[in-house]
């Protein structure tokens, strides 16, 4: 994959993960920064970071259960590790941390 082709990807699911948390009702903040950074912030304060990075061209997730690495298979972007789905594996994070089922898509 190219640069600009991981660029679209990154921006599309960036874009996703948005409008996910805009139509939950859990108790959070976030914003995504210029430059394809997406912070999320719990009651309690805590923070998931989801961010691009293009040298590696992945996915990176760091939460209060750990950092999590996400690449392009063609179809979906899946963990490094265990290979989860990134929405299924942000949805299970944000759950853990919010203390509150939290389901995005």
């Amino acid at each position: 994959m190219d640069d600009s082709e991981f660029n679209a990807l990154a921006e599309q699911v960036l874009a996703r993960i948005d409008a996910a948390l805009e139509a939950c009702d859990a108790d959070l903040d976030f914003e995504l920064a210029p430059g394809g950074v997406l912070e999320i912030e719990f009651a309690d304060r805590s923070k998931i970071i989801v961010n691009r990075h293009g040298v590696a061209k992945e996915i990176w997730v760091a939460a209060r259960a750990g950092g999590f690495h996400f690449r392009w298979d063609g179809t979906a972007w899946r963990d490094t590790r265990d290979n989860a789905e990134l929405m299924e594996k942000l949805s299970m994070l944000a759950s853990q941390q919010a203390g509150e089922t939290i389901v995005l898509r």
